[in-house]
């Protein structure tokens, strides 16, 4: 994993705006229409590439292949990757994706929002067998796309973002096991085959875990505190056990209080969790720091410290405003933060993906990349500040001194 060791680096979550391109062979496959396999492969291949090389043109140095050969959604794609899930339409007992302490409170607003973002959800993922990975031609399929964009592109690194352990279909119900910790072990054990995968084809594991921050607003109340956080100390040791073997610096564990605009006044507090993240054995840590229900915890970091060797990736820019941060602004979030954990120990990211599904987007594509050229600008005007300006002057003093003392040597020799 590669550090900001002489600038700051730039990155992001992952998940960008799929083209039209790719939309249309997903949304016929999404309807059980016919569509040309080949085509869409070929397709993949192409839109990969140019995705990877507009990151790089847009100044982001760690780069993602978009997400762009997932069908579903950065959680939900999981269910065409494993054994054991089958598909049901809602039982009368209703959506689970409409709960949530957040969602009661706010629910007009809610209803007018998934209106307007096209919510409908209508089947359940159910568990009914062993569960075990089986999507390794699919997950190569994505490797060999962004091995070979990567080899064209002027990016400095590269990271696949996939599903933690919590975050693969969380809104499942079980069949077929005893208990749900036995059910987790599994899934733990199957995703660990694709985080090999990945790391084995040379390029960074992200692990997304939105659901480990967003069951809070599920659980409490009723449950407390307490109970949540005996459940989110439960999540990181399957996400530990499932990372088992693979390098520290080859894993990026991201965490956040889900993607969507909404009011977000019952998330758990950076606080209340951040001790049980960082027991996460990863290198680098992503986390939500942007949006204005949390930018004020950068505070956290006063007293909190990284974990030897990792680096900490915040959001510095948001994805699901259309206003596009002020390059300024940008610097004075990196800077700040590099000025508590170090400035080798921060690489700047975005809160969450810009498509958290295929056929959707949180802004206009083309505000995407402004927010992205913005980041790339922010970290460029940060690296002034703690790199340029106190390394240039010492060079530039030295090299004048020999030249007052050269035009004194001159001066006496002509008397």
């Amino acid at each position: 994993m590669h550090r900001s060791t002489d600038r700051i680096l730039t990155t992001h979550v992952g998940s960008l705006i799929r083209p039209d391109s790719i939309r249309q062979f997903l949304r016929a496959k999404q309807k059980g229409e016919g569509y040309d396999a080949a085509a869409h492969a070929r397709c993949l291949t192409e839109e990969v590439a140019k995705v990877v090389r507009r990151q790089a043109e847009a100044g982001v140095d760690v780069v993602s292949d978009g997400e762009f050969g997932k069908g579903i959604s950065w959680s939900q794609y999981v269910i065409e990757r494993m054994s054991g899930f089958e598909r049901r339409p809602f039982t009368a007992s209703g959506n689970p994706f409409t709960r949530g302490a957040d969602r009661a409170r706010f629910a007009e607003f809610y209803k007018e929002l998934d209106a307007r973002d096209h919510v409908q959800i209508t089947t359940e993922s159910v568990v009914v067998g062993r569960i075990k990975y089986t999507g390794q031609a699919a997950l190569q399929r994505d490797i060999d796309n962004f091995k070979a964009a990567l080899k064209k592109s002027k990016a400095v690194e590269g990271f696949m973002p996939v599903a933690a352990p919590a975050s693969v279909i969380p809104d499942r119900k079980n069949e077929y096991y005893k208990n749900e910790d036995d059910l987790m072990d599994d899934i733990g054990a199957a995703m660990q085959d694709e985080y090999k995968q990945i790391v084995d084809n040379g390029f960074l594991v992200q692990l997304d875990d939105a659901r480990a921050a967003v069951t809070y607003d599920r659980m409490v109340p009723p449950a407390t505190m307490k109970d949540y956080r005996k459940w989110f100390a439960k999540q990181m040791a399957v996400t530990n056990r499932a990372i088992e073997g693979i390098p520290r610096e080859k894993i990026r564990y991201h965490v956040c209080w889900g993607s969507w605009p909404g009011p977000h006044t019952t998330d758990v507090p950076m606080r209340a969790i951040v001790d049980l993240i960082l027991t996460v054995r990863a290198g680098a840590f992503v986390l939500e720091m942007a949006n204005p229900r949390h930018e004020h915890e950068w505070q956290v970091w006063k007293d909190v410290k990284l974990p030897k060797g990792a680096v900490l990736i915040p959001g510095v820019i948001s994805h699901v405003s259309n206003v596009v941060e002020h390059p300024e602004l940008i610097c004075e979030r990196i800077v700040r933060l590099a000025k508590l954990v170090g400035r080798e120990n921060v690489i700047a990211g975005s809160d969450c993906g810009f498509a958290q599904q295929p056929t959707h987007q949180r802004v206009h594509p083309t505000i995407q990349w402004a927010k992205l050229e913005a980041l790339a600008e922010g970290a460029r005007l940060a690296t002034k500040v703690l790199w340029g300006r106190s390394a240039k002057k010492p060079q530039a003093a030295k090299k004048a001194a020999p030249k007052r003392r050269t035009a004194k040597v001159r001066r006496k020799r002509a008397a």
